[in-house]
């Protein structure tokens, strides 16, 4: 695999039009296809990456309360291939572009690859076809989301990043669990093994942990940039621990690119289309309001699947009858197995959560804050 990312030659790839140069313009072209000549001559010099120098070892005690362990969750949800020990002061844009041994995703955005570095750490490079800043914007901002997001154990961090004159990424911890699409779109597809309520209902939490403790920030003294919002809230983003616990990924990402892409557009993990919730039933404006949204459309997709999604995000007065066709038994929203009594119980308090959380009117949404309570009482009490 190594030695076909040295020596293959550029495939063609989907071209997405521009009007005018901008900041960070590269090429539709995979990191691992560049062979030895180019990133010699091509790149012109050999570059080491900028340590974010921000990990989760050094969280912050004031995030416990958010991002700490919880009703039925481990006390920890740092990925296993976690590259906390890493040196970074010996990674060079070289050693990365050589160890690039296959593509994620790829959008409008940019693109999404796995990285083998060397003593074996994995990461996972999300590099940028256009940005709407220069280095020394991009480098304040990759700097600042890497902090918040390195103080939250449900956030993945940037661990490292660079800005060269044709190319521009980030490094982030690797999951080998894949994402929360990976899943759900595995059991759908393959037949995997379904993820049970517990682990669900766990995800669900781990998540809305994540985006409380983005929209807790401080929005005051930043320049250019909604430090206390996401913008990118989706399945694919939602990336899955060996243990089921979650972390989530992108914090910041929308920000940085050239355009307010739609969400749908952001790196995509590779899955099948047919067994996914839509994209354009996501939100793509970045605000708070929209971060909710977005998390009820997960929590919706959790629940009850694609076509459990689509029933409800469709049709307005199936929206508002639902709760009363499952007490009447006339539909199962529900795409897993369900024990009668307890999960039940949580279950149908989570999808009221995800109605809400959709609310076709932005100022009638829950604050994370008030979600976050509430599927605490729901693992507590229920």
């Amino acid at each position: 695999m190594l030695s076909r990312a040295l020596t293959a030659k550029p495939r063609k790839s989907f071209r997405y039009r521009t009007t005018k140069p901008s900041y960070g313009w590269s090429k539709s072209v995979s990191i691992c296809e560049y062979d030895d000549s180019s990133v010699v001559v091509g790149l012109m010099e050999d570059m080491p990456l900028v340590h974010c120098g921000c990990g989760h070892q050094g969280k912050a005690k004031s995030s416990s309360v958010i991002c700490g362990a919880g009703p039925s969750t481990s006390s920890g949800s740092i990925s296993t291939t976690s590259t906390i020990g890493h040196n970074w002061a010996h990674v060079r844009l070289k050693e990365v572009l050589r160890s690039s041994v296959g593509v994620l995703g790829e959008s409008p955005v940019g693109m999404t690859e796995k990285v083998v570095l060397s003593g074996g750490r994995i990461c996972v490079l999300k590099r940028f076809r256009k940005l709407s800043v220069g280095k020394a914007e991009f480098g304040r901002m990759v700097e600042r989301f890497a902090h918040v997001s390195g103080t939250c154990n449900h956030l993945v961090p940037f661990r490292a990043y660079l800005y060269a004159k044709r190319i521009k990424f980030v490094l982030c911890d690797y999951y080998p669990m894949g994402s929360l699409a990976d899943l759900l779109a595995g059991c759908r597809q393959h037949g995997h093994t379904a993820l049970d309520w517990d682990q669900r209902l766990t995800i669900v939490l781990h998540v809305a942990r994540a985006i409380a403790f983005i929209h807790s920030q401080s929005q005051a003294q930043e320049k250019n940039m909604k430090i206390n919002v996401h913008g990118n809230i989706k399945a694919s983003n939602v990336m899955i621990n060996t243990d089921f616990s979650a972390c989530l990924s992108d914090y910041g990402t929308v920000q940085l690119a050239d355009q307010r892409v739609d969400v749908s557009d952001s790196w995509q993990w590779k899955a099948a289309a047919a067994t996914l919730v839509p994209p354009h039933l996501y939100s793509g404006e970045l605000c708070q309001k929209c971060d909710v949204y977005n998390f009820g459309v997960i929590i919706l997709e959790i629940l009850g699947g694609p076509e459990g999604t689509n029933m409800v995000m469709a049709n307005k007065l199936v929206k508002e009858n639902i709760k009363g066709r499952l007490k009447e038994g006339e539909i199962e929203f529900f795409e897993f197995s369900l024990k009668e009594g307890k999960e039940r119980k949580q279950a149908s308090q989570v999808l009221d959560i995800a109605l809400a959380c959709t609310n076709r009117q932005p100022e009638a949404r829950p604050l994370i804050e008030h979600i976050l309570l509430h599927l605490e009482d729901v693992c507590n009490n229920a």
